[in-house]
């Protein structure tokens, strides 16, 4: 059976796609490292902690929420225990897993860290894109996380 080919408007929109999936969080990246000194996946499971009920998630469920393995997340983790800013514990629950928390210093971290975070968003994605391709993003973003997801 024949593969179905890009067109050349396909192939050229494929290859912005993949510029920006590449770059993006390269940049994102550089601006979390020279302005906070982590990296930005660092900042991703802290403040992920943040917005999580008592501050505080299953190893398991944090691993979803970012994307990540949990044998990259328990090192990612055991590197913010040595900054005081997440702490683990078994879960009272359920012994079989372990919680993730973050601590008041890990909370002060991410305050200081997220304006910076949120004007280099701002600039690199919405300043860039009025309001109507700001939604086009969102829903087709969306739609392909939907196929990926078998949803």
């Amino acid at each position: 059976m024949e593969p179905r080919w890009l067109t050349d408007e396909q192939q050229d929109t494929w290859r912005a796609l993949v510029g920006l999936i590449l770059r993006l969080p390269s940049a994102l990246d550089t601006q979390m490292r020279r302005d906070a000194g982590i990296s930005h996946f660092d900042y991703l499971v802290l403040s992920t902690l943040s917005t999580a009920p008592e501050r505080t998630m299953r190893m398991s469920e944090l691993a979803a929420e970012a994307e990540a393995s949990l044998p990259r997340l328990s090192q990612v983790v055991a590197k913010l225990e040595k900054q005081d800013w997440v702490r683990r514990a078994p879960d009272p629950a359920d012994g079989r897993y372990t919680l993730a928390a973050l601590t008041d210093t890990g909370w002060e971290k991410v305050v200081a860290t997220a304006p910076g975070h949120v004007d280099e968003v701002q600039r690199l994605v919405f300043d860039v894109l009025p309001k109507a391709q700001q939604r086009e993003l969102k829903e087709i973003s969306r739609r392909v996380t939907r196929v990926i997801e078998g949803d």
